[in-house]
């Protein structure tokens, strides 16, 4: 069977992740002869869809760090199994909006949980599967939450609603990670403007596919 990519888009929130996805479609199918599956996390599926809006539900801000930690991999695993893995066994290109480095970076990082905990966590729930490529969009706290301000049709989550600091860790988990992974992860300066953001990440996924 053959074995497709597995590319995932990361970012701290207000960073585009999900437009620069949506730019790349087309651009991609030009250059691309197999299929090319797009989905999310947590999400992407019946199952995880509905984790999603528990996690996200403003209103749910008794929520434990630990809790939302376990939903999120829950999430993940069901999307792995479910959606993932049947793609890449039929050697789609799946680009998936947020995987494995959310958790270090949100949970771990932005949280404070244990980071060899998350490790294992996520090492248990994907199998050891790891993104072929991985497009970290990164972008000062203060420009992604104004983004989100300023977005009135972006969905607006309970991880929106956290304080500056918080979205400071997050990011530096984020550099922090990709550093301690050159081989696998793509750092791309979403500060640029929409057009730049999309070709530096259409460049990335061109140069993977072909090696």
């Amino acid at each position: 069977m053959a074995k497709g990519k597995l590319i995932t888009f990361e970012g701290p929130d207000g960073a585009g992740k999900t437009s620069v996805l949506e730019a790349l479609i087309p651009r991609l199918q030009a250059v691309f002869e197999g299929e090319i599956v797009t989905t999310r996390e947590p999400g992407g599926i019946e199952i995880a869809e509905k984790i999603r809006e528990v996690i996200l539900d403003v209103t749910h801000t008794a929520m434990d760090d630990k809790t939302e930690l376990l939903l999120y991999i829950a999430a993940r695993r069901q999307h792995l199994v479910e959606r993932v893995l049947p793609a890449l066994e039929a050697g789609s290109l799946v680009l998936v909006d947020r995987f494995i480095d959310s958790s270090v970076a949100y949970q771990g990082y932005g949280r404070g949980l244990d980071s060899s905990a998350i490790a294992w966590l996520n090492d248990y729930a994907t199998d050891g599967h790891k993104p072929d490529l991985t497009l970290l969009f990164d972008v000062p706290s203060e420009v992604g939450l104004a983004r989100i301000e300023a977005n009135a049709d972006r969905e607006v989550n309970r991880l929106d609603l956290e304080k500056l600091d918080m979205h400071q860790r997050v990011r530096q988990g984020y550099l922090e990670t990709a550093e301690a992974e050159p081989e696998r992860f793509v750092v791309i300066d979403a500060s640029q403007s929409l057009e730049a953001v999309v070709e530096a990440a259409f460049e990335a996924i061109c140069q993977r596919i072909e090696a």
